[in-house]
């Protein structure tokens, strides 16, 4: 191994780590996967030998304490998010992590400052930011092409649990069943928000919102058993941002659909976008615009500058969006300036918008943003 090379860790040995975030590492040639940790070390040492990683280990303390450890990826359930960023970033090492950091805003913001006093760099795994037509359409936002944003739409659906033997994942099944918990919003909801925030280039200043428990009994993952689970499993909210424009966004994963289910849209006065993340006919992703004097959207061939290293339309969107992500985390670690792109203070605000939309649904009102600190 290179000395010039960044050692990475990654936690958690699960579907994600093996379909997006190990490729992602491996396929950047400035770095280096040298150990993947998992509760059950079986899972770790299957999954090294997959990918060639040198080191499997179940103790997380112990592997994010090494000194020749430069990035942690934190691929675990979300409940122990939390805690293993922490841990990493008190060790010293810079730190990728699924959504979300935390369930409370406030705990992610902690974070995002305890990474600025030791100078070491964030990422959230905003994956959707990330694809080629998202990067493309922000480039045209950037030049001017959509001119001053009016309004955002952005829907995150699918049908991966409209059957409800399908076994249901990152519950919590021992939860209070009398309350609706939130489930799409948070976890569907986050990454078109993050864009949303990113193409209309402000925060939110108020929202409101309505979540559903459509689906009520599941078979869920951790039991095995058909359970009562009242969770949001499709939910809608409305708002306006601070520079004026006002959105929606509208999550779900019992609507019927192809996974993942992205797709968003901006218009504005001198042009509109949709794109469209959305894995069909074997294609990745498709981008249309259209503009006042013509008004048919046409799509548009993304620029090659916005793929990765070998990239192209008809790769799995799993691997196309996370390799940009990765490329994007090295390229500001090796660089040192300018703030974290997608790091945690933007993970944070997203979670304070999805915890005032759940505030805004139990307490049936518009809820102002920012929330108290």
């Amino acid at each position: 191994m290179s000395e010039n090379k960044l050692r990475v860790a990654v936690l958690g040995a699960g579907a994600w780590a093996r379909g997006a975030h190990i490729p992602g590492w491996q396929r950047d040639p400035r770095c280096e996967v040298v150990v993947l940790c998992d509760v059950e070390r079986d899972r770790a040492e299957s999954m090294a030998r997959e990918f060639n990683i040198p080191v499997a280990d179940n103790d997380w303390q112990a592997v994010v304490s090494r000194s020749d450890i430069d990035v942690v990826d934190v691929a675990t359930p979300s409940h122990t998010h939390l805690e293993l960023a922490r841990a990493a970033l008190e060790a010293g090492k810079h730190v990728l992590c699924e959504k979300p950091v935390a369930f409370d805003f406030r705990d992610t913001l902690r974070a995002a400052e305890l990474a600025d006093r030791k100078g070491l760099r964030t990422k959230l795994g905003f994956t959707f930011r990330y694809s080629p037509g998202v990067l493309y359409a922000k480039s045209l936002i950037d030049e001017g092409f959509i001119g001053e944003p009016y309004i955002f739409n952005g829907y995150e659906q699918n049908s991966q649990w409209l059957d409800p033997k399908t076994p249901l994942r990152q519950v919590d099944h021992t939860a209070d069943q009398s309350v609706l918990l939130t489930s799409s919003l948070e976890g569907y909801g986050a990454p078109i928000i993050d864009i949303g925030h990113w193409w209309v280039g402000a925060d939110y200043s108020r929202v409101t919102g309505i979540m559903r428990n459509f689906v009520p009994e599941r078979v869920v993952r951790a039991t095995g058993q058909m359970m009562r689970m009242n969770i949001d499993d499709g939910d809608i909210f409305i708002g306006e941002y601070a520079n004026g424009a006002i959105g929606s966004i509208q999550t779900s994963y019992v609507t019927v659909g192809n996974y993942p289910g992205i797709e968003a849209r901006i218009y504005g006065s001198k042009g509109a976008i949709i794109c469209r993340l959305i894995e069909e006919f074997g294609i990745a992703e498709t981008i249309k615009v259209a503009t006042p004097d013509a008004v048919e959207f046409k799509q548009l061939e993304i620029p090659s500058r916005f793929y990765p290293q070998g990239g192209a339309p008809t790769e799995s969107w799993r691997s196309l969006f996370y390799a940009n992500l990765i490329k994007g985390f090295i390229d500001e670690i090796q660089s040192g300036a300018g703030k974290s792109h997608a790091g945690f203070r933007d993970g944070a605000w997203v979670q304070e918008v999805v915890n005032a939309v759940e505030r805004s649904h139990h307490e049936r009102r518009w809820v102002d943003l920012p929330l108290e600190r």
